[in-house]
């Protein structure tokens, strides 16, 4: 079965075969040095000063923000799922916060975030997508943090870029605060969670460390001494480490940004080319997501017949949403079967004729766009 949801994504076999090693344990000067090699990886991928790793889901990550970083009051965006838990986090601190709420298929307007930085002063973190991956969607992160930072800079962007690092090269200039996971574009199990910090976030975690298994104050102290607070995720680092180091030998960072932007760009031309709606209004690179009336149907087609899983849609659009990941070390020949697979579930469904259109724009776009 190939595997085209956005998360998990498939394992490749160097890294299943890295972790299929004998288990060491985190209290060694071996684990150490592979820790510290997994750092090193980490810094050049999220280029930024400091980055955390916690055994825990992506959601671990967004709470241990929403905890250590937030103090006053938040400002959550809400255009999906994810950005929505961003409130629940605050919900179930009793943390003060306002949320801006749109259609999963829209961006949040800039100005609309820049005039409530204007009149709340009380306001001290941004809690934001960068891909809101229940809609496909790629907010304008980077230019929010950019505005914001140019009227106070005292407050917190943080970004959730679960379905975003490794993905694209994000500007983290104005960025205190970067989250992601492992099962995304890193190719590996789920459990480990990431968070990347700039040195004004660095200051606040080490002047005011909250919490307990998620205080990032006794974190950061052991890991930068290459250990962790509490039982790290052996497996799962190590797992880490040989995955940089198959992006390193399949030509690097810059490489898979460009192959997974081709990738993106052909599959929508190609998605379009057989008559499909793109849901987002402003399409992240991570996912092609369509609405469709029969979203449920062809992906059932495909699953049961062309041997090809991808992803639905959640809550109001579960039925007619279907998304294809692009996420990782995806090979073009497994997104052009999976296209093809698409426009013959159309064909069975009687709504288009099947003449290899899907292959054909997607190939061109790829290797001649």
């Amino acid at each position: 079965m190939l595997l085209l949801t956005p998360g998990p994504t498939p394992v490749p076999e160097a890294v299943r075969m890295a972790m299929s090693t004998p288990t060491i344990h985190h209290r060694t000067p071996e684990f150490e040095a592979i820790f510290e090699q997994a750092r090193g990886y980490l810094k050049k991928l999220f280029d930024m000063e400091e980055v955390l790793m916690l055994a825990s889901s992506g959601t671990g990550a967004m709470e241990a923000c929403v905890l250590n970083l937030c103090h006053s009051k938040a400002l959550v965006v809400n255009s999906g799922k994810f950005g929505e838990r961003f409130g629940k986090i605050c919900e179930a601190y009793g943390k003060d916060f306002v949320e801006i709420k749109n259609e999963w298929n829209t961006p949040v307007d800039v100005n609309t975030i820049v005039e409530l930085i204007k009149n709340d002063e009380s306001i001290d973190a941004i809690f934001l997508q960068v891909c809101e991956s229940a809609g496909g969607l790629r907010h304008p992160v980077e230019e929010i943090a950019q505005k914001v930072k140019k009227i106070r800079s005292n407050v917190m962007i943080v970004a959730d870029g679960i379905t975003a690092i490794g993905v694209e090269k994000i500007d983290t200039t104005h960025i205190d605060a970067l989250i992601s996971g492992s099962q995304k574009a890193l190719m590996l199990p789920p459990g480990l969670a990431f968070i990347g910090l700039n040195a004004q976030a660095l200051e606040i975690i080490e002047n005011r460390g909250v919490g307990y298994y998620f205080n990032l104050k006794t974190e950061l102290k052991n890991q930068r001494k290459n250990t962790t607070a509490w039982t790290a995720a052996t497996t799962l680092v190590i797992g880490l480490v040989a995955m940089c180091e198959l992006i390193d030998a399949e030509g690097g960072l810059d490489k898979l940004y460009a192959d997974t932007a081709k990738r993106a760009f052909a599959t929508n031309k190609a998605l379009q080319a057989l008559g499909f709606h793109i849901y987002p209004k402003v399409p992240a690179k991570a996912m092609s997501a369509v609405l469709d009336d029969d979203a449920s149907k062809i992906r059932k087609i495909l699953k049961t017949k062309y041997g090809v899983n991808i992803a639905g849609g959640q809550d109001h659009i579960k039925d007619t949403l279907f998304r294809i990941n692009h996420m990782g070390l995806v090979n073009v020949y497994e997104t052009a079967w999976t296209l093809n697979a698409v426009e013959l579930a159309l064909a069975e469904l009687g709504k288009r004729a099947y003449d290899g259109t899907a292959n054909r724009v997607f190939t061109q776009e790829f290797y001649q766009g």
